[in-house]
């Protein structure tokens, strides 16, 4: 009697389902006695490895697939921006004195930055990360999406409100504190001490008005914005409110958009 995985090896012990025979390396222990691996689903190895993996999930959350999603393109369109003879940034960057005939700027000026500023973009890919684990799996990877386009577009909007309407503007810093503002909110809704994101989203804001060639008014935009989507995401967590979050949410795009619009035309854009 040999073992059906394993030909030259001796085997005396029956798989309590199909009843084939096992050799020890074979044998899954079960309720039941010993399966084998194909009953089982798996070997040994294999099923301690999927357990190991399952437990490791468990403790640190899904992987932030968004997240990880939205690094990759910036960091590829900053590493297009960087090459020579490339036109990347100009395509991209965001000039309020042209919304009316490029307002699509308005969100990707969001994913280029600085090229001559290797700084830039590794400071706000870190933030991203260190903000979008936390908040990717507790929002959900839809709601977190929009979490951070609106309040890209919201920062757009600052921008566009607070700043001269010549001003060049890239980087994702809106969206970063956008998702600051949010994990503000999400932390007082839950009850839980809020003072060290506070004092992190004032530190930030401060050096934001002080350094010259940092847009403060896509700052304050972008933490608005998601502070405000952050709110309607807290306050509509049931089941049954999902159609008023939707429309909580498409409400606040339509306000930036009315926004957008009437400065625009004020300034004669």
């Amino acid at each position: 009697m040999t073992c059906y995985r394993h030909p030259d090896r001796e085997a005396y012990v029956r798989c309590q389902r199909c009843e084939r025979f096992i050799c020890p390396e074979c044998q899954v222990e079960a309720s039941v006695g010993f399966l084998c691996p194909d009953d089982a689903g798996g070997t040994v190895t294999q099923l301690n490895r999927r357990r190991t993996r399952a437990a490791r999930v468990r403790q640190t959350g899904p992987r932030p697939v968004i997240t990880l999603t939205l690094i990759g393109i910036n960091v590829a369109l900053w590493l297009l921006q960087v090459m020579p003879g490339s036109y990347v940034t100009d395509l991209f960057a965001y000039v309020p004195q042209i919304t009316a005939v490029q307002p699509w700027r308005m969100i990707t000026a969001g994913f280029v930055h600085d090229p001559s500023n290797l700084l830039h973009v590794l400071l706000n890919m870190y933030s991203l990360y260190i903000f979008g684990q936390v908040l990717e799996p507790m929002l959900g990877r839809a709601r977190f999406a929009a979490l951070y386009l609106i309040s890209l577009f919201g920062g757009s909007v600052g921008v566009l409100w607070l700043a001269s309407p010549d001003s060049w503007v890239v980087g994702a810093s809106g969206a970063i504190f956008g998702l600051m503002a949010a994990y503000f909110v999400i932390l007082r809704t839950i009850g839980q001490n809020s003072g060290q994101m506070l004092g992190l989203i004032a530190i930030n804001l401060v050096f934001g008005f002080f350094s010259s060639g940092v847009s403060w008014q896509g700052h304050v935009g972008g933490l608005v914005t998601g502070g405000i989507v952050a709110l309607v995401l807290a306050n509509t967590r049931l089941l049954s409110q999902q159609a008023a979050q939707r429309l909580g949410l498409v409400s606040i795009v339509i306000g930036l958009i009315l926004l957008t619009v009437f400065r625009s035309n004020v300034l004669g854009l």
